[in-house]
């Protein structure tokens, strides 16, 4: 009789394999002056100006600084591989900055505040605008309701692809 040779199977779960992960190549892009490393969790990352044509911006640094916005310092950011620009000498020198600009946090929370604060400033001065409007409105000449929506189209939308355009 013969024997059978049973040969064992390596039943080693996938999940268990390593894989090396094949990452694609990125092209070629020029290098963005304003690249900003990601901030820490509750924070906020913006670059303001410290000066404008050579001259320092104290009043923008002092009403920035007032919002509660702090310089970035180079080891807040060397975790993450960057190599940022830092000021060499003057007032802020030792903080990232570049052709003029400072980086800056805030904390998220103070951000979203100011954001939220500046969308109702906003508003208001609309809702001025529309009630002088409609005050000066005319009986036999009224103005029309403001429209400040505003969408993109691109192309007749008669020529979308699926759409029959040909005629019989």
């Amino acid at each position: 009789m013969a024997e059978a040779k049973v040969e064992k199977q390596d039943r080693t779960d996938r999940s268990a394999e390593t894989r090396e992960k094949e990452t694609r190549r990125k092209p070629w892009t020029p290098p963005a002056m304003l690249d900003t490393p990601t901030p820490p969790p509750g924070m906020h990352y913006r670059w303001i100006r410290a000066e404008m044509m050579g001259t320092m911006d104290k009043l923008n640094m002092g009403k920035r600084f007032r919002e509660g916005y702090v310089p970035v310092t180079p080891e807040e950011v060397k975790d993450q591989g960057y190599g940022l620009p830092t000021i060499e000498d003057g007032k802020h020198a030792g903080v990232i900055g570049v052709g003029g600009l400072i980086l800056a946090k805030i904390p998220l929370e103070t951000a979203n505040e100011r954001k939220a604060y500046y969308k109702g400033e906003t508003r208001d001065q609309q809702n001025a605008i529309d009630s002088e409007l409609a005050k000066n409105s005319h009986v036999h000449m009224p103005m029309k309701a403001p429209q400040r929506d505003s969408h993109t189209t691109f192309g007749n939308p008669e020529n979308k692809p699926g759409s029959d355009t040909t005629s019989s």
